[in-house]
């Protein structure tokens, strides 16, 4: 393990089910690929080049899986958000269907990729969409007939609002959508299942390494404070943590903060009241709540996405009175963890993936909006087929769509795009 491991307070590093040994750069190194960042979207790129013959040089500024990938809720959603026929402009109808695939395929990724693999990560299918409102839940029913016409493979079925203590134990809820293709399991756990992959196929990780400078060209440069590496092609996979490496892809992508707490382990009897089937949850409202149970039937509650730039000072205190409006009988019951996470948001909540203009031979994906765990495998299967010029339509449909750079800088990004969302969070209130 490497001797500078970082503790974060969360659930997923306290359940851990293995150890890495990725020592920090020192000195030159070469490789076809070098890779910033040690999440979902790296790892998964990393293992799809080396599966494909390259050479590859992964660079993590922490440790492996330290950001979103090791803090999220552990929700494998299919999709890549909602209402993609907004971008049929750019990408005609053709363009768009073909991105709907796409984001049931992303499911299947990683589906393949622990079972390939036998990872231990707490996999569980079924997932549940919740309605709190009439509006809601017609848009549930016309997403079912969507899934239908597509050819969805897997059961969907709705639950009437007379049927919704089957899948919750709450009053708060007035209809809601099954998805057996759907799930949830412990993403941390998943991440290190999936750097131990790429370290058998010859993939060098290197924790506590941050980049401090690219030098583009036909040959790239990556430096860190120990070392450098040079490469044929580099992959920007930061997200939320790229910072200002590349001004061109960090002021497209806004970073978020999310919350999740966890209870202590509840009784079999009272685990299966609240979340029957042990299903992962989730409403419709912009500032969602998401939930489910862990493998030792702790509530896993998260939600509260914050725009403003500033993290509660308290979580648990902050999300236990939003975890009781749907539970209100855990009152009695602690919270033994809780902990903070940092999303990536683009203007128009499409992932973007592609390269950057002026230097072709740099790629990047970022900005999932919370979709993450299951687009950020299909975006690493997009970028290794780019990179070794495979056919690749999805990654040409994606380049296509632009985005937009947020205004104001840094500083005034976040307040924007708070209220913004404020926006979207009162037509919730005012829509019913």
């Amino acid at each position: 393990m490497s001797s500078t491991l970082i503790a974060p307070p969360t659930y997923y590093f306290a359940t851990r089910n293995r150890s890495l040994d990725c020592p920090p750069l020192e000195g030159s190194a070469q490789a076809d690929v070098c890779i910033v960042g040690g999440g979902f979207t790296g790892l998964n790129t990393a293992i799809e080049l080396a599966e494909r013959g390259h050479s590859v040089i992964l660079l993590e500024a922490r440790q492996i899986a330290w950001g979103a990938t090791g803090r999220n809720g552990g929700q494998l959603i299919r999709g890549l958000g909602h209402d993609l026929g907004r971008f049929h402009k750019y990408i005609g109808s053709e363009g768009c269907q073909t991105l709907e695939r796409l984001g049931l395929e992303a499911v299947d990724i990683v589906r393949q990729r622990v079972q390939r693999h036998a990872i231990d990560c707490d996999l569980r299918w079924g997932h549940c969409e919740l309605a709190n409102t009439p509006r809601h839940y017609a848009g549930l029913i016309r997403e079912r007939e969507a899934l239908e016409q597509q050819g969805y493979p897997h059961e969907v079925s709705l639950v009437e609002p007379h049927e919704m203590a089957r899948v919750v134990g709450s009053e708060r809820y007035v209809g809601g959508l099954i998805d057996n293709g759907s799930g949830h399991l412990h993403p941390l756990n998943l991440a290190l299942g999936e750097a131990a992959v790429a370290q058998g196929l010859g993939v060098r990780l290197c924790e506590d390494s941050a980049v401090t400078r690219i030098e583009y060209g036909s040959r790239i440069r990556v430096h860190t404070a120990r070392g450098q590496v040079q490469a044929k092609s580099l992959v920007l996979a930061g997200n939320a943590h790229l910072g200002n490496l590349e001004p061109a892809l960090s002021g497209k992508v806004l970073p978020a903060g999310s919350y999740i707490i966890a209870t202590e382990p509840l009784d079999p009897v009272l685990a299966e009241t609240l979340i029957p089937a042990n299903r992962a949850l989730c409403d419709q409202r912009v500032g969602l709540d998401y939930y489910r149970l862990s493998a030792d039937r702790r509530l896993l509650f998260g939600g509260a996405c914050r725009y403003s730039g500033r993290d509660p000072s308290d979580i648990a205190r902050y999300m236990r009175p939003k975890m009781l409006k749907v539970f209100p009988q855990l009152a009695d019951k602690r919270i033994e963890f809780q902990w903070s996470g940092m999303i990536g948001i683009g203007a128009n909540r499409l992932p973007q993936i592609g390269r950057l203009e002026t230097q072709p031979n740099v790629y990047y994906a970022q900005a999932y909006a919370g979709h993450g765990l299951n687009t950020t495998h299909l975006a690493a299967r997009l970028l290794a087929e780019a990179i070794s010029r495979e056919r690749s339509h999805g990654f040409d449909l994606f380049a296509r769509v632009p985005h937009m750079t947020f205004p104001g800088g840094q500083r005034l990004r976040s307040p924007l795009l708070a209220l913004g969302m404020l926006w979207y969070r009162l037509k919730d209130v005012v829509g019913g």
